[in-house]
Protein backbone atom coordinates (compact mmCIF):
# COMPACT_ATOMS: atom_id res chain seq x y z
CA UNK A 1 0.00 0.00 0.00
CA UNK A 2 1.47 3.35 -0.70
CA UNK A 3 2.78 5.57 1.72
CA UNK A 4 3.57 9.14 2.02
CA UNK A 5 5.28 10.67 4.53
CA UNK A 6 5.41 14.28 5.77
CA UNK A 7 8.79 15.28 7.34
CA UNK A 8 9.02 18.50 8.99
CA UNK A 9 12.27 19.93 10.29
CA UNK A 10 12.90 23.36 12.27
CA UNK A 11 16.27 24.49 12.74
CA UNK A 12 17.96 26.65 15.34
CA UNK A 13 21.26 28.99 14.33
CA UNK A 14 22.83 30.62 10.91
CA UNK A 15 24.94 28.08 10.00
CA UNK A 16 22.15 25.03 10.24
CA UNK A 17 19.87 27.28 8.88
CA UNK A 18 21.99 28.12 5.74
CA UNK A 19 22.26 24.39 5.68
CA UNK A 20 18.79 23.36 5.28
CA UNK A 21 18.35 25.87 2.36
CA UNK A 22 20.93 24.61 0.38
CA UNK A 23 19.93 21.64 0.48
CA UNK A 24 16.77 22.70 -1.49
CA UNK A 25 18.92 22.67 -4.67
CA UNK A 26 21.31 20.03 -3.83
CA UNK A 27 19.99 17.35 -2.40
CA UNK A 28 17.20 15.65 -4.39
CA UNK A 29 20.71 15.41 -7.70
CA UNK A 30 23.12 13.83 -5.00
CA UNK A 31 19.89 11.37 -4.20
CA UNK A 32 20.40 9.17 -6.80
CA UNK A 33 17.77 6.21 -7.21
CA UNK A 34 16.14 5.18 -3.48
CA UNK A 35 14.47 1.60 -3.34
CA UNK A 36 10.47 1.98 -2.91
CA UNK A 37 10.61 5.79 -3.43
CA UNK A 38 8.73 7.35 -6.58
CA UNK A 39 8.03 11.17 -5.89
CA UNK A 40 10.11 13.60 -3.12
CA UNK A 41 9.71 17.01 -2.43
CA UNK A 42 12.13 19.44 -0.82
CA UNK A 43 10.03 22.37 0.57
CA UNK A 44 10.58 25.38 2.09
CA UNK A 45 7.60 27.52 4.53
CA UNK A 46 6.77 31.37 4.64
CA UNK A 47 6.70 33.49 8.17
CA UNK A 48 3.57 33.48 10.14
CA UNK A 49 2.69 29.73 9.95
CA UNK A 50 3.82 29.97 6.53
CA UNK A 51 1.06 31.51 5.10
CA UNK A 52 3.62 35.09 3.67
CA UNK A 53 5.79 36.53 1.19
CA UNK A 54 8.39 36.01 3.42
CA UNK A 55 10.59 33.19 4.23
CA UNK A 56 11.25 31.51 7.20
CA UNK A 57 14.59 30.11 7.38
CA UNK A 58 14.02 28.33 10.37
CA UNK A 59 10.97 25.57 9.12
CA UNK A 60 11.93 22.97 5.92
CA UNK A 61 9.84 19.86 4.87
CA UNK A 62 9.88 17.05 2.97
CA UNK A 63 7.55 15.15 1.26
CA UNK A 64 7.98 11.67 -0.09
CA UNK A 65 5.63 8.76 -1.27
CA UNK A 66 6.81 5.42 -0.75
CA UNK A 67 5.34 1.60 -2.07
CA UNK A 68 5.27 0.77 1.29
CA UNK A 69 5.68 1.33 4.82
CA UNK A 70 8.27 -0.68 5.15
CA UNK A 71 10.50 1.42 2.62
CA UNK A 72 9.11 4.72 4.40
CA UNK A 73 10.42 3.40 7.96
CA UNK A 74 14.18 2.07 6.37
CA UNK A 75 14.53 5.27 4.38
CA UNK A 76 13.37 7.33 7.48
CA UNK A 77 15.64 5.40 9.54
CA UNK A 78 18.51 4.62 7.24
CA UNK A 79 18.94 7.46 4.21
CA UNK A 80 21.75 9.51 4.53
CA UNK A 81 19.52 12.32 3.71
CA UNK A 82 16.95 11.84 6.66
CA UNK A 83 20.21 11.37 8.99
CA UNK A 84 21.71 14.45 8.17
CA UNK A 85 18.23 16.31 8.48
CA UNK A 86 17.73 15.13 11.89
CA UNK A 87 21.48 15.69 12.98
CA UNK A 88 20.82 19.82 12.20
CA UNK A 89 17.56 20.07 12.93
CA UNK A 90 16.18 21.28 16.99
CA UNK A 91 12.88 19.40 16.47
CA UNK A 92 11.21 17.11 14.00
CA UNK A 93 8.23 15.58 12.97
CA UNK A 94 7.82 12.48 10.67
CA UNK A 95 4.10 12.18 9.26
CA UNK A 96 2.77 8.86 7.75
CA UNK A 97 -0.29 9.51 5.60
CA UNK A 98 -2.56 6.71 3.01
CA UNK A 99 -4.47 8.46 0.36
CA UNK A 100 -8.42 8.65 0.30
CA UNK A 101 -8.19 11.11 -2.82
CA UNK A 102 -6.11 13.07 -5.22
CA UNK A 103 -6.84 15.32 -8.45
CA UNK A 104 -4.67 17.26 -10.22
CA UNK A 105 -0.87 17.42 -10.92
CA UNK A 106 2.31 18.16 -9.55
CA UNK A 107 4.80 18.95 -12.03
CA UNK A 108 3.03 17.18 -14.46
CA UNK A 109 3.11 13.84 -12.30
CA UNK A 110 -0.09 11.82 -10.33
CA UNK A 111 2.28 11.13 -7.31
CA UNK A 112 -0.58 10.06 -4.92
CA UNK A 113 -2.81 6.75 -5.36
CA UNK A 114 -5.93 6.35 -3.28
CA UNK A 115 -5.08 3.24 -0.86
CA UNK A 116 -8.32 3.99 1.51
CA UNK A 117 -12.03 4.86 1.37
CA UNK A 118 -11.95 8.28 3.38
CA UNK A 119 -13.26 8.29 7.07
CA UNK A 120 -15.03 11.12 7.91
CA UNK A 121 -13.80 9.96 11.75
CA UNK A 122 -10.81 9.46 11.34
CA UNK A 123 -7.99 11.98 11.25
CA UNK A 124 -7.14 13.58 8.53
CA UNK A 125 -4.73 15.58 6.23
CA UNK A 126 -4.82 17.87 3.41
CA UNK A 127 -2.45 19.12 0.96
CA UNK A 128 -2.34 21.62 -1.75
CA UNK A 129 -0.23 22.70 -4.27
CA UNK A 130 -0.08 25.38 -6.99
CA UNK A 131 1.91 27.18 -9.14
CA UNK A 132 0.41 30.76 -9.85
CA UNK A 133 0.00 32.39 -13.00
CA UNK A 134 2.27 35.35 -12.49
CA UNK A 135 -0.24 37.75 -13.64
CA UNK A 136 -2.36 36.34 -10.62
CA UNK A 137 -0.05 37.15 -8.02
CA UNK A 138 -0.87 40.02 -6.03
CA UNK A 139 -4.53 38.65 -6.22
CA UNK A 140 -3.55 35.61 -4.60
CA UNK A 141 -1.29 37.20 -2.08
CA UNK A 142 -3.64 39.52 -1.05
CA UNK A 143 -6.29 36.76 -0.28
CA UNK A 144 -4.16 34.56 1.34
CA UNK A 145 -4.05 36.51 4.85
CA UNK A 146 -8.03 36.07 5.71
CA UNK A 147 -8.34 32.48 4.94
CA UNK A 148 -5.26 31.42 6.57
CA UNK A 149 -6.74 33.48 9.92
CA UNK A 150 -10.30 31.81 9.65
CA UNK A 151 -8.37 28.23 9.35
CA UNK A 152 -7.00 28.62 12.87
CA UNK A 153 -9.88 29.42 14.04
CA UNK A 154 -11.65 26.30 12.71
CA UNK A 155 -12.38 23.59 15.32
CA UNK A 156 -10.72 20.53 14.53
CA UNK A 157 -7.49 21.63 12.99
CA UNK A 158 -4.54 20.06 14.74
CA UNK A 159 -1.84 21.85 12.67
CA UNK A 160 -1.68 23.72 9.53
CA UNK A 161 0.98 25.55 7.21
CA UNK A 162 2.18 26.94 3.99
CA UNK A 163 5.50 25.71 2.33
CA UNK A 164 6.55 25.23 -1.41
CA UNK A 165 9.68 24.84 -3.37
CA UNK A 166 9.70 27.75 -5.28
CA UNK A 167 8.75 31.69 -3.50
CA UNK A 168 5.44 33.73 -4.24
CA UNK A 169 5.00 31.42 -7.09
CA UNK A 170 5.13 27.43 -6.45
CA UNK A 171 3.26 27.03 -2.86
CA UNK A 172 1.51 24.08 -1.24
CA UNK A 173 -0.41 23.83 2.05
CA UNK A 174 -0.28 21.39 4.40
CA UNK A 175 -3.23 20.64 7.31
CA UNK A 176 -3.59 18.31 9.71
CA UNK A 177 -7.34 17.66 11.10
CA UNK A 178 -8.69 15.79 14.01
CA UNK A 179 -10.95 14.38 12.00
CA UNK A 180 -12.30 13.96 8.58
CA UNK A 181 -15.74 15.75 9.23
CA UNK A 182 -14.59 18.49 10.52
CA UNK A 183 -11.89 19.21 7.61
CA UNK A 184 -15.11 18.85 5.64
CA UNK A 185 -17.29 21.35 7.48
CA UNK A 186 -14.20 23.87 7.52
CA UNK A 187 -13.73 23.43 3.29
CA UNK A 188 -17.94 23.46 2.41
CA UNK A 189 -18.84 26.06 5.03
CA UNK A 190 -16.39 28.54 5.49
CA UNK A 191 -16.99 31.50 3.81
CA UNK A 192 -12.98 33.19 2.79
CA UNK A 193 -12.51 29.78 2.36
CA UNK A 194 -15.39 29.75 0.29
CA UNK A 195 -14.90 32.57 -1.64
CA UNK A 196 -10.80 32.01 -3.18
CA UNK A 197 -12.49 28.88 -4.19
CA UNK A 198 -14.76 30.37 -5.80
CA UNK A 199 -12.06 33.35 -7.68
CA UNK A 200 -9.81 30.38 -8.25
CA UNK A 201 -12.37 28.85 -10.93
CA UNK A 202 -13.52 32.09 -12.55
CA UNK A 203 -10.35 33.84 -12.79
CA UNK A 204 -7.77 30.69 -13.45
CA UNK A 205 -5.18 32.20 -10.95
CA UNK A 206 -3.10 28.60 -11.49
CA UNK A 207 -1.53 27.14 -13.71
CA UNK A 208 -1.40 23.93 -12.69
CA UNK A 209 -2.86 22.62 -9.20
CA UNK A 210 -3.18 19.54 -7.03
CA UNK A 211 -5.57 18.46 -4.44
CA UNK A 212 -5.30 15.46 -2.49
CA UNK A 213 -6.96 14.00 0.85
CA UNK A 214 -4.92 11.41 3.24
CA UNK A 215 -5.85 9.66 6.72
CA UNK A 216 -3.19 9.86 9.43
CA UNK A 217 -1.59 6.53 10.15
CA UNK A 218 0.31 5.97 13.57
Amino acid sequence: MQITTVSLYRFSGFNNQFWALRQMGLMPRRLGAVPGLSFLKLLGSGANDGFSMRPNWSVYSILAVWEGRSAADAALEQLPMYRAYAKRSSELRHIFLVNTMAHGLWDGQKPFTAAKAFDAEAPTAVLTRATIRKRHLWRFWWEVPEVSRSVYEHPGLECAIGIGELPWVQQATFSLWRTGREMMDFAYRNQYHQKVVAQTRALGWYREELFARFEVIP
